[in-house]
């Protein structure tokens, strides 16, 4: 397994096939039958000024993904993870975990101080990241509003 920084044109296909293989299913159920809105997510999340996105290969299949963005904070940079994770048929086999690590020294080297992310508590995936190290920040919230 080699963990690579993605290219926002060469990885495309790759990293929404990864993307949607992982989210479509439980316990996400995210759907993303519109085809636009993926692409344009997708695109959102590898095509920008400050973006930070890492792949995790097995030869030269992406089988996970990490994509963010680089912010610069007072206490130092941060990368500030939107999406993690791997693709359906390679999880259970510690794969997210060797992801996390190898970013985590891949971030050390680029002198990146922390690793951020959100996730929803009643998931799977709170668990995982406590884990695996992550600390939820107790006087912190997130909040949202749906408009329509």
């Amino acid at each position: 397994m080699e963990l690579r920084t993605l290219d926002p044109k060469k990885d495309f296909e790759q990293v929404k096939e990864v993307f949607e293989s992982a989210f479509s299913r439980e316990p996400w159920n995210d759907d993303w039958s519109d085809r636009r809105q993926l692409d344009l997510y997708i695109q959102d999340l590898l095509d920008q000024k400050n973006t930070l996105a890492f792949g995790l290969f097995d030869n030269d299949a992406l089988v996970g993904i990490a994509l963010g963005r680089l912010m610069h904070f007072y206490e130092g940079n941060q990368f500030r993870i939107d999406e993690l994770c791997i693709k359906t048929g390679h999880q259970g086999k510690g794969l997210g975990t060797l992801l996390l690590d190898r970013i985590g020294k891949a971030c050390i080297e680029k002198k990146i101080a922390y690793l951020i992310l959100t996730t929803e508590r009643n998931y799977p995936a709170y668990s995982f990241y406590c884990r695996n190290g992550f600390q939820s920040l107790e006087n912190s919230v997130m909040l949202a509003k749906k408009l329509f």
